[in-house]
């Protein structure tokens, strides 16, 4: 099995918004040359300096810095392509189609050395039923980026029912190596790690909506406000601890019954579809998006990550 010192050579597999900052990812580990592998041409540069131009413009990145790392990215639409032989860890980042993503892992299996390690990047499907149909498994774990790819630290890397625990290991020092913070799933679950905790979250908040005893700005006001404030300096197990166990018990005795414990999609959901009610999508979801409000959430959402991750270092 590859070791970390072994990994010089990483092809993304895909090449649209998430493949691209992938990508640029990548090249932080200066020891990493990159290779972006799509069906059909994009431009990785034009994507990756649009994704990274707050980043620049703040003076985060430097432009040097900036086309640096950009000359260590090579793409190609050639699946025979030389630099995909050489990879030494593949990232895939297709549609999120099972029939695609098992086509793709095979084309690579039979073009890669057999000691290349193979990462999925989905956010919701089974790495071990992804590759449930390659003859080497052993090297195969799920890496689930979360969106903005370039921005959000966390990686969960999934282990399958055959992954080798070495090659794990490998994966975690790869993502460690480029400023990531891989979290180790040990089970393949549905959601994994934090998308269960997310989506537990959101059943709540919209039950608590579904069932009038708030609107949805409101819910999102208590969230932002109370503990979504102090999440990232004080998470859920470490308030646990901070407040006790045996408090922790006794509000779960109490509050736990009354909580929404569904394991459907809200009818409220189903309700807003028939609506074409689709969110930012359709301008109108929980809430009224102008077009203008829907480009200021984003662009604030990447301020505010600049802002946590780079400002509050200094």
């Amino acid at each position: 099995m590859k070791s970390f010192q072994d990994i010089k050579e990483i092809l993304i597999a895909g090449g649209g918004l998430m493949g691209k900052n992938i990508a640029f990812v990548m090249t932080q580990n200066p020891q990493f040359h990159v290779t972006v592998y799509d069906l059909f041409p994009t431009d990785v540069e034009a994507g990756i300096r649009t994704s990274t131009k707050q980043l620049v413009d703040g003076g985060y990145v430097s432009e040097a810095e900036l086309a640096e790392r950009l000359s260590r990215i090579y793409f190609t639409t050639d699946m025979d392509d030389p630099a995909i032989a050489k990879a030494d860890l593949v990232i895939e980042a297709v549609f999120e189609d099972m029939k695609v993503k098992r086509e793709t892992f095979a084309k690579l299996e039979a073009r890669v050395a057999e000691d290349c390690i193979f990462c999925t990047n989905s956010s919701v499907m089974s790495p071990s039923e992804i590759s449930a149909e390659l003859k080497h498994r052993e090297r195969f774990v799920g890496t689930h980026f979360w969106n903005p790819g370039h921005l959000i630290p966390l990686v969960e890397v999934i282990k399958t029912d055959a992954t080798d625990d070495g090659v794990a290991e490998t994966v975690m020092e790869v993502l460690s190596s480029v400023g990531k913070k891989p979290c180790l799933c040990k089970k393949d679950v549905p959601g994994f790690i934090a998308n269960r905790l997310q989506h537990a979250l959101w059943r709540e908040a919209i039950s608590i909506v579904e069932h009038g005893i708030a609107d949805a700005e409101t819910v999102d006001t208590a969230i932002k406000n109370s503990f979504g404030l102090r999440l990232p300096q004080l998470s859920a197990l470490e308030n646990s601890d901070l407040v006790g166990t045996q408090l922790t018990w006794n509000i779960h005795s109490y509050v736990l019954p009354a909580l929404e414990d569904s394991h459907e999609p809200s009818p409220l959901l189903k309700k807003m579809l028939d609506e074409g009610k689709l969110g930012f999508k359709s301008g109108e979801g929980f809430m009224k998006w102008t077009p203008e409000q829907i480009a200021k959430c984003n662009a604030d959402l990447n301020a505010y990550l600049i802002h946590m991750l780079y400002e509050r270092k200094q």
